[in-house]
């Protein structure tokens, strides 16, 4: 009783608040600042080598750590992200679906027809697929905007099958296929004894949340069109990655020495890829893996009030990603009581810790110490509308 209380209180309450976002989004024309973006600044236009190596490196990080937003003061507009609109489309269904009212449906078409003109050069990469809309700089690699990358590809291609199984435009299940032929043919990769999808084209960096994300969207289309050479690919990439889990059921980010940390919301990107390929497929050769994952997330990674710990030995930031992602591993991946319960109750801890009262905004990161309110749409908003929007038709499909 207590844990049903929880789940209604957490809908109630998180009702009008990922509406606001959604309004505010739409005031923006889903445009915003994202993390990432400090090398859209007008700066680089006079000195555009400075983008790449140690500069360009150290001016994404000012812009992403300072709790002061320098953006309007430098140059840098607010955008919109692929990505971003992506997980908006994806909100807006969930609440077509909850609700049947078409304002929402007719949004969601609007953005996926502005997605398909944003794909990558088609002459270069020759299928559908996607990138940020900036330049930047990782310390594995610098990439240009409109460079695809798989994580961008997969929730369009996601948002674009999602919408067309509601509406009749096979354009986007179309291109939404077609971006497993980009996975398979331009990011499959094989180095260093692994078999996987990068990242980016070109890069050999093994970062598993990437690869298995590009594993399960390459199953989707593999059952969606019989395709069974594309089924056996991405079991071979997915057990690449399960393979490597550790025995305690965690995995480190990647295989660079500076991705050896072990964080919340890839965790539960993992979980999840690995659990729409198995579904996909059909195929349960994966679920001691997912249960000993799920059993490691749960406990590492949530606090008994509901707080969601950034990485599996430090809460620290706290971080509205690790919140999102948190409601999608437990309800899709768990989907027991006891798992929504504990979604509702990171929920709940959210909207009493990391909801900026009087506004239709999230906190982007919490520290010791400060905070950061800079509106981050793709990083933030946009994953808590899509977040909040999906518990909420979950717990209304529980009730009918």
């Amino acid at each position: 009783m207590a844990d049903q209380a929880l789940m209604q209180d957490a809908i109630s309450a998180v009702s009008e608040i990922y509406r606001a976002i959604l309004r505010d989004a739409k005031s923006n024309n889903f445009a915003g600042y994202d993390p990432f973006d400090g090398l859209n600044s007008v700066i680089f236009k006079w000195v555009p080598a400075l983008k790449k190596g140690l500069f360009g490196l150290a001016w994404i990080q000012l812009h992403k750590r300072s709790p002061i937003n320098l953006r309007p003061l430098c140059g840098i507009p607010k955008g919109r992200n692929p990505k971003g609109v992506a997980l908006f489309i994806l909100g807006l269904l969930q609440d077509y679906a909850r609700s049947s009212e078409a304002h929402y449906l007719q949004q969601a078409t609007e953005l996926a027809d502005w997605l398909l003109t944003q794909q990558s050069d088609q002459q270069q990469w020759q299928h559908a697929c996607w990138g940020y809309h900036f330049d930047w700089n990782a310390r594995a690699f610098f990439v240009p905007k409109g460079k695809p990358n798989v994580i961008t590809t997969i929730y369009v291609a996601q948002a674009l099958y999602a919408l067309s199984q509601v509406v009749e435009k096979p354009q986007y299940r179309e291109v939404a296929f077609d971006a497993a032929h980009f996975i398979v043919k331009t990011l499959y990769t094989e180095h260093d004894g692994r078999a996987f999808f990068a990242y980016i084209p070109g890069e050999t960096a093994f970062v598993h949340n990437a690869s298995l994300w590009g594993a399960a969207w390459v199953a989707v289309v593999a059952s969606q069109t019989g395709n069974q050479q594309y089924a056996d690919l991405a079991l071979q990439v997915a057990w690449q990655s399960v393979r490597e889990q550790a025995d305690d059921g965690s995995w480190v980010y990647g295989s660079r020495h500076h991705h050896q940390f072990i964080d919340g919301f890839h965790t539960g990107y993992n979980l999840e890829a690995l659990h729409l390929l198995g579904n996909a497929l059909g195929t349960n050769e994966f679920a001691l893996a997912i249960q000993s994952g799920l059993t490691y997330y749960k406990k590492q990674f949530f606090e008994a009030d509901g707080t969601a710990k950034y990485y599996h030995n430090n809460r620290f930031p706290l971080d509205m990603h690790s919140v999102a992602q948190a409601v999608f591993t437990l309800v899709r991946v768990g989907g027991q009581a006891d798992d929504l319960a504990l979604a509702a109750k990171v929920i709940d801890w959210s909207l009493r810790e990391m909801h900026i009262a009087g506004t239709a905004q999230f906190y982007y990161q919490k520290q010791p110490g400060f905070s950061n309110k800079i509106n981050y749409i793709r990083w933030t908003q946009a994953w808590v509308y899509y977040s909040f929007a999906f518990f909420s038709a979950q717990l209304a499909v529980q009730h009918e």
